[in-house]
C-alpha cells in the first residue's frame, strides 16, 4: 500500500489516499455532471484502499448535496478547492478523491474514462459507489 497525501489550496482540509494501485494503473474517471465538469474534476479510486478527508481549521469543510443527494461533494469554504465525495452508509464512508488535489496527482496518468451516470437509479447508484468506491472517512477539526 502508498499512502497519498494532498490538500486544498489553502491546507484546510488534508487528504490521505491509501492505494495498492500503482497510479499509472489506477481508473481516472471524469464525471460527466455539472458539478465535476465544472470543477475540471478527475476522480480516482480503490476499494481496497482506504481515503481520508481531514479538517484542519474548524468550519472549512463545506458538504454540498445535489441530485439524487446521495453523497456529499466537499469543497474548502476558504479557498474553494473540490476534494472528493463520500457516500455515508451508517457507520461506513465510501468515497472518491479528485486527482488534483493530490500532491501526487500527476502520476495518475491513465486516459480519462468520461462516466455518465444520469440514467443510474438511486439504488444502482449506490450500490455501484459501495462497489467501485474506497472505504473512506472524514476527520473533523478538534
Amino acid at each position: 500500500m502508498t499512502l497519498y497525501k494532498g490538500q486544498c489550496h489553502c491546507g484546510a482540509i488534508e487528504i490521505e489516499y491509501t492505494s495498492a494501485v500503482a497510479p499509472a494503473n489506477a481508473e481516472v474517471r471524469a464525471c460527466q455532471c455539472s458539478f465535476c465538469r465544472l470543477h475540471g474534476a478527475l476522480a480516482t479510486s480503490d476499494p481496497d484502499g482506504h481515503l481520508r478527508f481531514i479538517e484542519r481549521a474548524p468550519g472549512t469543510l463545506n458538504r454540498y448535496v445535489f441530485g439524487l443527494k446521495t453523497a456529499d461533494f466537499f469543497t474548502c469554504r476558504a479557498c474553494g478547492v473540490y476534494v472528493g465525495i463520500i457516500l455515508s452508509d451508517g457507520d461506513r464512508g465510501y468515497g472518491i478523491v479528485n486527482i488534483h488535489a493530490l500532491a501526487d496527482g500527476s502520476r495518475f496518468s491513465a486516459v480519462p474514462i468520461a462516466a455518465d451516470y444520469d440514467a443510474e437509479t438511486t439504488a444502482d447508484r449506490i450500490a455501484r459507489r459501495k462497489q467501485m468506491w474506497t472505504p473512506a472517512e472524514v476527520i473533523p477539526a478538534t
